[in-house]
């Protein structure tokens, strides 16, 4: 196996596979190569597959260089030491083996076998006459390769046909966790033959005791003192040990009558033996076994047998004479493992193929292809299926045959199945039972228990269906009752039922018939009770379901009362327009009442006013409700916090007052106002994103992202000054002013060479500041330079503005963007143009 594995990736070193994407990494190679292994299938199968796949020559080379270091990395197994238990007396090469398929993640594991063939040996070879072999392995191989690659398509075809049928047992060998192995360590069976190679363990002990341990010659001896030669080789256990006992009473006193002293034997290490597999296997050839390997070992140590073996007929010949015969389903199917009988050295395993695959389909619980031999019938292929399932059809099956000229069908009665042999390619069809009842009712509705019933001895008429339902509830509809029948035809007919009349006995009782379906419908299924809907000011507004009598009080209390806020001198109701009987189209959409209310009572309006189905009671807001509305100041003010606006229209100086003034030190000028976002602001910011991102770059659009707050550039020591001014902002809730201490700086930012913060000079230019900054850098847009001051307000400022500049404002010198066909994107595009040359100089040569 290992051979074979290095041999297949060295294959795929040297075969020129189409250039295409990787899609299988080096673990799944390697996987995806063992599983295929284990599964006998076979080298240039294995390597056509990994081709489609895209496993390119690159990557095989590199999967080979791993596993040749796997390969030098392997340390040779320990001497196990001589004890009592039963060990495998096989050459030590063949433990190195062992040792390599536990480290080789290709190497087929829990396999005890060695392959013996023409083209393998257990023999020790050098390395140079290995190498030479493999050489000529892998030219042989390559050139069948690369002869099948031609056929590829074909190839697969016929494999994927070969393996998709699943006949029950074949896999059996094919379960890495069943390998039927040998137990090494179970008590020495008295019928085991022994032969060379196998060690004796001779125990004496009473009043002689000596313990003697020794391998038979292949001349069949063992050499014992003071007896020599004693012969042993095809005697049983319990023979060698009648037959030692009489030897050793020669020399040992009281060992015949067993009065004195007593005589054991059993089994060291056990000798090996060779097997040969024969026939339909996935790897025939001769195997070197354990001497307590059976049949079923021998078979799995082949690789199973293939699609065309015999599972039922296998056979065991034993010096040229056919001595047994395995069917595999009586171990499967009934755990008899008789057939697999112990096998001896020089056996041959022959696998024929099959006399007679047959498969079964449908309604049963193993449908798949099952090897019958010759007279088995229709009932032994239902047991090797498990039966039918629950929902099987019994009354017949249908054969579908070949004959010799055309196919044909074979229905076999239920009392022919013990009786009607099959025959090779007989294909049985179980049917299912109909889809429908044979005594089936059904009541729908207004009953307490709707559901299906029997049609029988007990419910025979629609009244004893409606009593077998505990009855009608309180609100069906006894006027009339629909029952659907169908005919034998399969036509559909309507019954009218009174049920009414039925249960009062009025009117006649109904027969029923199978498949009656009885619907009792609801007063509320005929017709639309409605809804009442309460909006505006009370604590669950929503849709509330109509009853008799609602009044406006018993809504609002539905609707959890009213709020604080709620208007008690005016509530209106919407009431729709409704006229059953109307000919002629109205201009009205509805009408319209409005109520006062008192403590809950109405004390205006219609006396005696209930609502509708579909009324609208919509409770207004009280003009007179304003609740606190609050703003902050903080900063250089006397008394910092939060205040209540307590008139409309109330401004900053308003503010600035309540504060009790701004204190020494205060910058007035600087100060700044923040407010929060309103729904209403932003909406209207949301659309101006929109569209400046669909003329923008993705990055200039990110800063235009929307926050929840935003400042309003304000003039606080103007509007101090003239109160009630325009320029005085009307105070909005969550408002926050903030009044900054005297900053006498400057900071110059942007695009300057040195972006600093320098002291404020009175009538200095901009130029100044500038310059202070190193001055403009190479990308700057100087006629685009502004100012932002520390309240929030922006100015334009030109290279020889002077009045611009104030205590603690930034100047700002933008930088010129980037252009959009910079190096970069000539390069991507220099690829791209490229890539589209070798592409079309790629097709030209293709399709000259």
């Amino acid at each position: 196996m290992r051979k074979k594995v290095f041999i297949l990736l060295l294959l795929l070193t040297f075969i020129a596979l189409p250039v295409m994407a990787q899609t299988m990494s080096d673990e799944e190679v390697l996987e995806y190569v063992k599983k295929a292994t284990e599964r006998g299938v076979s080298q240039k199968q294995i390597v056509l597959d990994l081709a489609a796949k895209g496993v390119t020559r690159a990557q095989a080379e590199r999967i080979k260089a791993q596993y040749e270091n796997d390969k030098k990395n392997i340390n040779a197994k320990s001497a196990i030491e001589k004890n009592r238990l039963r060990n495998s007396a096989e050459l030590p090469s063949q433990m190195f083996e062992e040792d390599k398929e536990s480290v080789n993640p290709l190497k087929k594991t829990s396999s005890t076998s060695t392959l013996i063939g023409t083209s393998k040996t257990t023999k020790t070879t050098s390395s140079t006459e290995e190498n030479a072999e493999e050489e000529k392995l892998l030219t042989e191989d390559e050139e069948l390769l690369l002869e099948e690659r031609e056929k590829q398509y074909k190839t697969y075809t016929q494999f994927i046909e070969g393996d998709t049928i699943e006949i029950f047992g074949r896999s059996i060998f094919q379960n890495r966790d069943l390998t039927f192995a040998p137990l090494q360590n179970i008590a020495t069976p008295d019928n085991y033959k022994l032969g060379p190679g196998d060690e004796v363990i001779i125990d004496i002990w009473g009043v002689s005791q000596n313990s003697i341990r020794e391998i038979i010659s292949p001349d069949g001896y063992i050499v014992v003192q003071d007896l020599g030669l004693v012969y042993l080789s095809g005697k049983t256990i319990e023979a060698a040990t009648s037959y030692l006992k009489e030897q050793f009473g020669k020399i040992y006193s009281g060992i015949s009558d067993e009065a004195n002293s007593r005589i054991s034997v059993s089994l060291g290490q056990i000798r090996t033996i060779q097997v040969n597999v024969m026939g339909e296997v996935e790897t025939p050839g001769t195997y070197s076994l354990s001497s307590l390997s059976s049949v079923f070992h021998a078979l799995y140590s082949a690789g199973g047998i293939n699609h065309r073996g015999s599972l039922r007929n296998i056979q065991i010949v034993r010096n040229g004479k056919k001595v047994d015969s395995v069917d595999i389903y009586e171990y499967i199917l009934k755990g008899n493992g008789i057939g697999d009988s112990r096998l001896q050295d020089g056996d041959a395993i022959i696998v024929p193929t099959y006399e007679n695959l047959v498969s079964i389909e449908g309604n049963v619980k193993r449908p798949m292809y099952y090897e019958m031999k010759s007279g088995e019938t229709v009932a032994d292929l239902i047991s090797f299926s498990g039966d039918f399932m629950s929902n099987a059809y019994k009354e017949y099956i249908t054969i579908t045959r070949k004959n010799n000229k055309e196919y044909e069908i074979c229905t076999v009665d239920c009392d022919e199945y013990a009786t009607f042999a099959l025959m090779d390619g007989d294909k049985a069809e179980v049917g299912a039972i109909i889809d429908r009842f044979k005594n089936k009712l059904e009541i729908k509705g207004a009953v307490y228990r709707p559901g299906v019933y029997q049609l029988g001895d007990k419910i025979k008429t629609v009244k004893q269906l409606i009593e077998k339902a505990d009855g009608i509830m309180g609100d069906a509809f006894l006027g009339r009752a629909v029952m659907h029948r169908e005919h034998d035809d399969l036509t559909l007919e309507v019954v009218q039922v009174d049920v009414k009349g039925i249960l009062n006995g009025s009117s006649a009782d109904i027969p029923l018939q199978k498949g009656d379906v009885l619907y009792i419908p609801s007063i509320h299924d005929l017709k639309d009770l409605g809804t009442i809907s309460v909006f505006g000011e009370v604590a669950r507004p929503g849709e509330f379901p109509f009853a008799e009598n609602t009044t406006i009080e018993d809504i609002i209390i539905q609707a959890g009362g009213l709020k604080e806020s709620a208007s008690t001198v005016r509530v209106d109701i919407s009431r729709r327009i409704k006229n059953s009987r109307g000919t002629e189209a109205i201009k009205e959409t509805g009408e319209m009442f409005s109520f006062a209310l008192k403590e809950g009572f109405v004390i205006d309006g219609t006396p005696g006013f209930v609502l509708e189905p579909y009324d609208q009671v919509f409770v207004r807001k009280s003009p007179a409700y304003k609740r606190q509305i609050n703003v902050q100041i903080k900063g250089e003010v006397l008394y910092e916090g939060t205040y209540a606006l307590t008139q409309r229209n109330e401004r900053l100086s308003d503010l600035v007052k309540k504060a009790g003034g701004v204190i020494d030190g205060a910058y007035v000028k600087g100060a700044r106002l923040l407010r929060r976002i309103n729904d209403d602001e932003r909406v209207k910011m949301e659309k101006t994103l929109d569209l400046v991102s669909q003329n923008s770059d993705s990055l200039d659009v990110k800063k235009l992202e929307l926050g929840n707050e935003y400042y309003v550039g304000i003039d606080l020591e103007k509007a101090i000054n003239n109160p009630g001014s325009s320029i005085d902002v009307v105070l909005r809730e969550g408002d926050i002013l903030d009044i900054p201490e005297f900053n006498n700086t400057v900071r110059i930012s942007g695009a300057v060479l040195y972006p600093n913060t320098v002291v404020f000079s009175d009538n200095k230019k901009v130029a100044h500041y500038v310059e202070q900054a190193g001055g403009y850098a190479p990308k700057s847009k100087k006629n685009k330079t502004y100012v932002l001051y520390m309240n929030g307000q922006i100015a334009k400022a030109k290279k020889n503005s002077k009045n611009v500049i104030q205590p603690g404002c930034e100047i700002i010198v933008p930088n010129k963007g980037a252009s959009k066909f910079n190096l970069q994107s000539i390069l991507a595009f220099a690829t791209s143009a490229a890539s589209l040359a070798t592409m079309v100089a790629t097709i030209a040569n293709i399709t000259k």
